[in-house]
Formats: structure tokens, sequence, C-alpha cells
């Protein structure tokens, strides 16, 4: 039975230290809007300022969090830095939590 807590593996305090400190990392609005905006397509810092009309100094502020985390990868190219999306999981995780907002604030 898929609901039945002792037909599922324990987690182990590292998975769940590692869960907290992701979610902590999506935690913040813009951080959350710059998954969403990466999630479309790699961007560079200076097309996520002017996406999401943030400074540049904040913009990076948080992909320096996200890519800690590992939520983002840069990889440069030529003088800028080109920010994509680690993984899809993360990206659904984001539009989820977002989703789930939305109903309850139509309710």
């Amino acid at each position: 039975m898929a609901g039945d807590p002792s037909s599922r593996p324990a987690l182990s305090p590292e998975t769940l230290i590692a869960a907290g400190e992701l979610l902590r990392a999506l935690s913040a609005p813009v951080r959350i809007s710059i998954v969403l905006e990466l999630r479309e397509s790699a961007r560079c810092v200076h097309e996520l300022v002017g996406a999401l009309g943030v400074t540049q100094p904040l913009i990076s502020q948080h992909l320096r969090v996200l890519k800690t985390a590992g939520v983002v990868r840069g990889e440069r190219s030529g003088r800028e830095v080109l920010y994509h999306l680690a993984d899809d999981h993360l990206a659904r995780i984001v539009v989820d939590a977002v989703a789930h907002a939305q109903e309850g604030q139509s309710q």
C-alpha cells in the first residue's frame, strides 16, 4: 500500500537536511521567478534583469543562492554567464507550488 508509512524506506537525516536546504533556497519570490524564467530557456543576468524588473546586484545575489543550492548552473559564454536549471525536478517543484498557491487564492 503506497500510503502505508511502514512500506517506505526510512529517510536519513542528511537527506531531510538537504531537502530542507533546497526548499529554503527556493523560498524567495525572486528566486521562484528566476526558476520559472529558466524553465523556459537558459538566460544571462541582464536577460533576467529585463524579464523580472529587478536590479542586477539583486539578481546576482539570488543566482548565487540558487547556484550554491544546486538549483542552477552557470556556463560561461564569452563575457557572460548563461544560467540554466540543474534538472527538471526543481522546475516541477516550483510549478506545483505556484499552482497550489493559485488554487488557494481562487477559493
